[in-house]
């Protein structure tokens, strides 16, 4: 697998990022919080599939579900969806995830 990386400086700011990049209507989204970083996967190249981009800053969220405002840039926990006009992340935090490990002990090493 080849890795290429997007860091940024807040969490609001991946969440930025993610909203952008989305598939139009797209309302709900993965995040991972693991070993110190907030992150999303992207695969780059979907029919090989060996090359992704980790979108990330150095953070921690609790797993759940997160209302993220574009205008304001604020997030907040919710139980549900609310509102057409905002987007939301699943907030996930593995246990254990291979491809997420790897693609940090890269970027350590490379840092």
């Amino acid at each position: 697998m080849k890795f290429e990386f997007e860091e940024f400086s807040s969490i609001e700011d991946v969440f930025l990022y993610l909203v952008s990049v989305a598939p139009y209507m797209k309302q709900i989204m993965p995040v991972s919080s693991y070993k110190g970083y907030v992150f999303s996967i992207i695969p780059l190249s979907p029919l090989a599939g060996d090359v992704f981009m980790m979108v990330y800053t150095k953070g921690s969220l609790e797993p759940g579900m997160i209302e993220f405002d574009v205008a304001s840039k604020k997030y907040k926990a919710v139980n549900s969806l609310e509102r057409a006009d905002k987007n939301y992340f699943i907030i996930l935090k593995p246990k254990t995830a291979t491809v997420a490990d790897e693609a940090i002990a890269y970027l350590e090493e490379n840092k």
